[in-house]
């Protein structure tokens, strides 16, 4: 026989409209998380199949990220994947994706730039690493497998890059 389920024996949960409230609970929400953009293009196909037999391909991916945003504690953060995969000079197939989550980020203004550079795109990996595998699978190719990602790295050298900038442009100290 089932048994009959009363409002104090279910879990909470938010009502409709009141993910606010949990949102403004915990330090980092990921409210939504979608493809913005994805390309795909292999030029040369059905001819590089024949290549890639005889030749190992060279492959280059760039990532970048950016936060954007959106309300009060509410941002878009996007990864951008742009892959170059090459036989001698022929090119195999280029991939591009942007991934994006939106994030509720209840931290102090001092932690939020690396908990939406680091942490929320370290949250969305996975799931852009799926989608540029099972593209590049589907277009014909062996699966895009990458590696994880030091997000913490790249987000120090951006740092370091917008330091030497600014001192540059802003070499003599002010008086």
């Amino acid at each position: 026989m089932a048994k009959n389920s009363t409002k104090d024996d279910a879990p909470e949960a938010p009502e409709a409209g009141a993910g606010g409230d949990q949102a403004a609970q915990q330090p980092l929400v990921i409210n939504a998380q979608y493809t913005k953009d994805l390309s795909f293009e292999a030029p040369e196909a059905p001819g590089i199949f024949a290549v890639m037999q005889e030749k190992q391909p060279n492959i280059n991916v760039n990532i970048n990220v950016s936060a954007n945003p959106l309300q009060e504690k509410m941002f878009e953060v996007v990864i951008e994947f742009q892959a170059e995969c090459k036989v001698d000079e022929k090119i195999a197939f280029i991939l591009e994706l942007e991934y994006a989550g939106i994030f509720t980020a209840n931290v102090p203004d001092e932690h939020l730039q690396p908990i939406l550079l680091i942490e929320c795109p370290r949250l969305l990996f996975p799931f852009a690493r799926n989608i540029l595998a099972d593209v590049s699978r589907d277009g014909g190719f062996p699966p895009l497998m990458l590696g994880p990602v030091d997000f913490a790295s790249m987000f120090q050298a951006k740092l370091n890059e917008l330091s030497a900038a600014q001192e540059a442009a802003g070499g003599a100290p002010e008086a």
